[in-house]
């Protein structure tokens, strides 16, 4: 589902903030956005948000910026600027005009700035809470959204429900017409009808248009939806699933219909079920 959360924390004159974007998506997808320092951390992050996260696409975005801090805040690697300086000395002894260095363009060169074992470790286990804050925030908006959906899902349940009752109080009136028309054709063509004859064929195409079996799986799936709504853990591919068996049933009810009434029905029903196949997409 679709949404957004934000957190940021100091550590070691840094601060490191944290983006993190959901969209849907059928499956599961993680991407991570991390400066080149923290790309080591990707393993470890994307355990972290595979907690929480079962399906969508979630973007992982962290950013790094440095404090203003003393002199006394630096620990310098002596050894890394002694080889930058003579690999420098030996370049420019080769060029015609070289320019010294400063000792500025020497401190932010890679490399010649460490971080101690315990900066390290300490940054790290930082950055993991830091993004299991954020993705708490994350789930909080996707539950709000679900919330939502799941109303909306019920609602179109609801009248699929009384779509269905409607079916079959047309139904009797359905098979009425039918012996009416055609008894009265019968009788335009022939002078004395079998009667007998007329009744087995009348269960024969009562039974070709019966459609008790469609509404009784119609009104099952429904109510499995129902029930899977109420579940906590990730339901939207079970819901996708039963979407796609009440579109089949809607179709082979349609099918079937040899009145114009069930057959706008379930054109209806076909609507509501579309309505609610989208939203599922949405659905973890």
């Amino acid at each position: 589902m679709t949404a957004f959360a934000g957190c940021e924390v100091e550590v070691n004159n840094l601060i490191i903030s944290c983006e993190l974007r959901s969209v849907n998506h059928r499956y599961c997808e993680m991407s991570f956005k991390l400066p080149e320092r923290l790309r080591s951390l990707e393993t470890d992050l994307r355990g972290v948000l595979s907690t929480g996260v079962k399906r969508g696409k979630v973007e992982c975005a962290l950013n790094c910026k440095k404090q203003t801090h003393s002199i006394q805040d630096l620990n310098i690697d002596m050894q890394a600027v002694e080889a930058l300086l003579s690999v420098a000395s030996k370049i420019e002894g080769k060029m015609q005009s070289a320019r010294p260095f400063s000792a500025l363009e020497v401190l932010v060169f890679p490399g010649i700035q460490q971080e101690s074992e315990a900066d390290v470790n300490q940054l790290k286990t930082e950055i993991s809470e830091l993004v299991h804050r954020a993705l708490l925030e994350l789930l909080t908006v996707r539950e709000r959204e679900g919330a939502q959906l799941s109303l909306m899902i019920e609602e179109r349940c609801s009248r699929v429900k009384e779509l269905i009752s409607a079916v079959h109080q047309r139904m009797p009136q359905v098979l009425l017409n039918l012996r009416e028309k055609i008894n009265k054709r019968i009788a335009e063509l022939v002078a004395e009808p079998d009667f007998e004859r007329f009744e087995q064929e009348f269960v024969f195409v009562t039974q070709k248009l019966d459609v008790e079996e469609e509404l009784d799986r119609l009104e099952t799936h429904v109510t499995e939806v129902l029930r899977v709504l109420d579940q906590s853990e990730p339901v939207g591919r079970r819901l996708d699933f039963l979407m796609q068996e009440m579109n089949r049933e809607a179709n082979t009810l349609g099918s079937k219909s040899g009145d114009k009434e069930i057959t706008n029905i379930s054109i209806e029903l076909k609507v509501l079920i579309e309505q609610m196949r989208e939203q599922v997409q949405n659905i973890e």
